[in-house]
Parts: C-alpha cells; sequence; structure tokens
C-alpha cells in the first residue's frame, strides 16, 4: 500500500512539473499575442490617423472647389448682366434708328416740286463753294486742276442742246460723294472708283477709298470692308481717314465674330492716336471685350 502511495506521489510531482511548463508555455503565447495586437491596433490607429488625414485633405479640396465654382459662377453671372445691358442699349440704338428711318422715310414723302427745290439750292451752294475754291487756287499761284475724260459710268446726262461739261477732280468728288449721302451706293461706288482709276494721287483718294469701304460695310459685306478700310491704311497712311479705317475696321472683324483681331486693331488704334475721338470709341468698346 506505501509502495502504491509512494508511486502516486511521484506521478503528481511528475505531472505538475509537465503543468508548470505548459502554463509557461501559453503565458508566453499569451504575451506573444498581446504584443502583436499591440502593434496591430498601433498599425490600426495610423491607419485611421492617415485617413482622416486624407479625409480633411478632401474636405479642404472640395471647399476649394466650391469656392472655385461660386466665384465662377459670379463672373458668369455679371458677363450675362453686362450681356443683357448691352443688348438692351444696342436694342435702343436700333429703335432709335427705326424711328430715325421712319422720319426719314416721312420725309422723302414731301412734294416733289419742294425736293426738287432742295437739291437745286444744295447743287447751287456746291457750285458757289467750288467756284470760290478755283478762285482761291488761281489766287494762290496753284496750278489749276486738270479736265476729266467722260465718265465711264453714273454720269448724268446733260440737258438737250447743252454740250457736257467737263468736270473738275473736286466736282467728281463731290458728285460721288453726294450720291453716297442720298444712299445710292451701287452708283457712288462707282464713282468713287472712277474718280481712283483717273486721280489716284489726288488729296481726295484716301477719302474716296475710305468712303467705298463704307459702302461696303453698310451693305454688310463686312470682308470687302475690311480691305477697303486696310488699303486706306497702307497706301495713305498720313492721311486723315487712316483712325476713321482703324476704327471701322475692328468694328467689321466684330460683326464677323472675330473679336481677336478687333481686340488687336482698336488696340492699335488707341496706341497711335491716342487723343483722338476714333480712340475714344475704340477704348469705350474695348471694355466690352474683356
Amino acid at each position: 500500500m506505501s509502495r502504491v502511495i509512494l508511486i502516486m506521489a511521484a506521478l503528481t510531482l511528475g505531472g505538475g512539473c509537465a503543468l508548470q511548463e505548459d502554463l509557461v508555455a501559453v503565458n508566453n503565447s499569451v504575451i506573444a499575442l498581446e504584443q502583436r495586437a499591440s502593434r496591430q491596433g498601433e498599425k490600426a490607429e495610423a491607419d485611421r490617423a492617415a485617413l482622416r488625414s486624407e479625409i480633411a485633405r478632401y474636405h479642404e479640396e472640395q471647399v476649394k472647389l466650391d469656392e472655385a465654382y461660386r466665384s465662377r459662377h459670379a463672373e458668369l453671372h455679371a458677363l450675362m448682366k453686362d450681356l443683357r445691358e448691352e443688348i438692351q442699349e444696342l436694342r435702343g440704338e436700333l429703335e432709335e434708328s427705326q424711328y430715325e428711318a421712319r422720319q426719314g422715310i416721312g420725309a422723302l414723302s414731301e412734294s416733289e416740286s419742294r425736293q426738287k427745290g432742295r437739291w437745286e439750292n444744295l447743287e447751287k451752294s456746291l457750285q458757289n463753294s467750288l467756284d470760290h475754291i478755283v478762285r482761291l487756287e488761281q489766287y494762290l499761284g496753284m496750278e489749276p486742276s486738270e479736265r476729266l475724260a467722260s465718265l465711264e459710268a453714273g454720269e448724268d446726262e446733260p440737258e438737250k442742246g447743252k454740250p457736257k461739261a467737263k468736270k473738275t477732280p473736286d466736282e467728281r468728288y463731290a458728285m460721288a460723294k453726294q450720291r453716297f449721302d442720298r444712299g445710292e451706293y451701287e452708283a457712288a461706288r462707282q464713282l468713287f472708283e472712277v474718280f481712283l482709276k483717273q486721280y489716284p494721287k489726288s488729296k481726295r483718294a484716301d477719302n474716296a477709298r475710305f468712303w467705298i469701304g463704307e459702302i461696303y460695310y453698310r451693305e454688310k459685306w463686312y470682308e470687302k470692308a475690311i480691305l477697303e478700310y486696310q488699303k486706306v491704311i497702307e497706301n495713305y497712311p498720313k492721311g486723315d481717314k487712316v483712325r476713321g479705317a482703324l476704327l471701322k475696321q475692328g468694328f467689321a472683324f466684330l460683326n464677323l465674330g472675330d473679336k481677336a483681331n478687333a481686340r488687336l486693331i482698336l488696340k492699335e488704334l488707341v496706341r497711335k492716336y491716342p487723343a483722338s475721338n476714333e480712340a475714344n470709341i475704340a477704348k469705350k468698346k474695348l471694355k466690352t471685350l474683356q
């Protein structure tokens, strides 16, 4: 019996040592798991911090985008407002032009005799002015104006029984301008072209070329108008029509929808002739093209 008890005690003592080793192993495993869990927790916290930082950065970018959108929206709103104001202004100008046109049509409905009397008085006044110019030329010892050949197109027929009178260059020019003022654009263009062909070096040559450009502009043939204005600018750089040619050339480009060239030409006008009336008009137009 005692032997059995000794054997059982020995077994018990041996089992206790095995159990202690297992506990140590388990404890080490627990410690390892805690360390791994701690590392994973730290990593998870770092990931959460990075995510929060990314969210904050995204939020900041979104705020900036919203501000840029609101700013752009405000700019577009202001632009639309300016465009509406400009359209209203143009509409007012159109209505004014229509009113003037109706007034002009009403004036044209006057009796034929009154109209004829007005033109006769105008022609007399023009002839008196031309005679005065001739006398001044003679007084100053200037060379007399050369006589013209027969007009190629658009010349009035002489009265029956009277020979056709030769006209001076000034008279030819005045005749063409008179047709232009009446709105007889095709006849005026022909007369100006003949004038330029016969008197290319006349002091009025730049004016004649400019009015040809104006005829095309009023007929809305803006491409041809631009070319005619360019001839004024290149062929008569010291003439008094260069400023007007630059201004109307810029407007012609605008009517064609070419704002880039319009801005360049109007800026060139302002740069070369800053104190001119044409430059003031160009400055106002440039403000609407910003």
